[in-house]
């Protein structure tokens, strides 16, 4: 790492291997590729390109999630906001605020993930006609996406199992790791999902879960931090093997706030960090973004001048636009009877709906296991309900969580007003949604649960971000080439879900993983 003055490189908790930049009194850092944000796609990045022999600088506006007893406690994590960062976002449609679900730690929402890392599926990647319009082409295809994910799944150690799902895309490979087996309650369920004519599967997981005693403390980490390093995510997996190499260092507490470009406003010459109180200038010749959807537009929007009056690389028009979460449910089967002792609940999905066929005339997404879901999880959705109450339904609850593709528009979008995030979304393709809670409705009432209980994800929900910044290979229709490089700004990247051209109907956080492996190399070219 080059720097400038007198930073220094300190040593700390040695669970996290490596070293954080310590930035003494000087204003200047340099680096040849700096990512902003440590997420799925800025720490996969680095691990990437950790062995390259370029100076690589990960800016982190957050620090390091403590370990303590409390990571596992959903009543601190939902109804004390224990581990909340994130500012208030705005809602464009009432100019109400709102605490959006992405939070500012080393790691970023892989923190707080419950492991879940699916492949798309082959015609994710296709034009494909939905309820309410269609899900464009990507500029690339599965198949040139394949051989990163079997990477992806090898550095993030995941769990799963080949030809149980119908909808399974061909593999070069077989999963790293075997399923993680189904619990009691979780099996007789799927018996009688098969015995419906349905074909439940074990679904992909990065949750290293080898004892009962280990999936007791994991409980509640879909949606909480985990005290152990049972959870693959950006932090373990990635981002602590990279700082092993002196080429690869990481920044906490700096927020990129601008990027500024040379007089021809073509390429970026230095970002702008609010740093304990000052500003930082980071100094680099390939910038990457990887800050979420929201945020990453957003500081492309906040970085305008002269020559990019409407923001860095929005030539197209369509920066922050095209703004796409997923059509969500959370979804309760209840036998007043019946208690549920899973430990680790999240082992089963069906996608038997995912894909137009005869069953369905438009695709309808994807149903997987909640973590076992507590009192403390359902208060703020029944805020009249006492936490005694809420407790009996949980221990005798079968929680699911239901998921229908989000399709892009342009006036689904991400604005700022100054220091002000404005998020303007109007959910689409809800039809097939509700079909799909009915459908799923059916099977759990015939598994011996007679009472359903929904809620209904809205705006705050947005962990599943993406298509703010999307990649095509026309300039005037995307914003990002099919290397995720900006059309407009040589050196600018994005690798975090803004690039998705589509939402599909899984979880992003393999496609991003697999796509940041994907573009490295051409990173690592142009900082040559």
């Amino acid at each position: 790492m080059r720097t400038t003055g007198h930073d220094q490189i300190d040593a700390y908790d040695p669970l996290r291997t490596g070293a954080v930049l310590e930035v003494g009194d000087t204003d200047t850092v340099t680096a040849d590729v700096v990512i902003v944000g440590s997420g799925m796609g800025g720490s996969t990045l680095a691990w990437e390109l950790r062995d390259r022999d370029l100076d690589v600088l990960v800016v982190e506006r957050g620090r390091f999630l403590p370990r303590e007893p409390e990571n596992s406690q959903a009543a601190e994590m939902f109804l004390a906001g224990r581990y909340k960062t994130a500012e208030p976002w705005f809602d464009g449609k009432t100019g109400e605020s709102f605490q959006p679900g992405v939070y500012y730690w080393v790691g970023g929402n892989t923190k707080f993930y419950g492991g879940s890392l699916p492949r798309f599926r082959v015609s994710d990647f296709e034009e494909t006609q939905h309820y309410d319009g269609i899900s464009p082409k990507w500029p690339f295809c599965y198949d040139d996406l394949e051989p990163f994910y079997a990477e992806a799944e090898r550095l993030y150690q995941v769990h799963g199992i080949d030809g149980e799902d119908p909808t399974e895309p061909p593999r070069s490979s077989p999963y790293p790791l075997p399923p993680l087996p189904h619990e009691p309650v979780i099996e007789r369920f799927a018996t009688s999902l098969r015995a419906q004519g349905l074909h439940p599967f074990h679904t992909p997981n990065a949750m290293n879960l080898t004892t009962q005693e280990q999936r007791r403390q994991a409980t509640a980490a879909d949606g909480t931090p985990s005290q152990t390093d049972h959870k693959s995510e950006a932090e373990n997996r990635a981002l602590r093997p990279a700082l092993e190499s002196e080429k690869v260092r990481l920044l906490t507490e700096a927020k990129v706030t601008r990027l500024l470009t040379d007089p021809s406003g073509s390429r970026i010459v230095a970002a702008e960090a609010a740093f304990r109180g000052r500003t930082l200038r980071i100094v680099a010749n390939q910038f990457v973004v990887s800050a979420g959807a929201v945020n990453s537009a957003a500081l492309l929007l906040r970085s305008a001048n002269e020559q990019n009056p409407d923001g860095l690389g929005n030539s197209s028009g369509l920066l922050g636009r095209n703004y796409m979460v997923h059509n969500s449910t959370f979804f309760m089967g209840l036998n007043p009877f019946r208690k549920n002792a899973t430990a680790w609940q999240k082992t089963l999905g069906i996608n038997d709906w995912y894909v137009a066929g005869p069953a369905n005339e438009y695709p309808l997404g994807n149903l997987q296991m909640l973590g076992k879901l507590q009192a403390a999880h359902v208060k703020s959705a029944r805020p009249w309900a006492p936490m005694w109450a809420l407790g009996m339904v949980t221990d005798r609850s079968l929680d699911i969580y239901l998921t229908t593709e989000d399709l892009p528009t342009p006036t689904n979008r991400v604005r700022i007003d100054g220091d002000r995030i404005i998020v303007d979304w109007t959910p689409n393709n809800v039809a097939p949604h509700r079909e799909l809670v009915r459908r799923v409705s059916s099977a759990v009432r015939k598994a011996g649960y007679p009472i359903i209980l929904t809620e209904r994800m809205g705006i705050a929900t947005n962990s599943h971000m993406c298509g703010t910044a999307v990649a095509g290979t026309d300039p005037a229709a995307s914003v990002l080439d099919p290397t995720c490089r900006s059309h407009d700004i040589g050196n600018l990247w994005v690798v975090d879900g803004s690039f998705f051209p589509s939402s599909a109907a899984l979880n992003p956080a393999l496609t991003i993983a697999a796509n940041a492996l994907r573009v490295a190399p051409e990173i690592a070219a142009a900082a040559r």
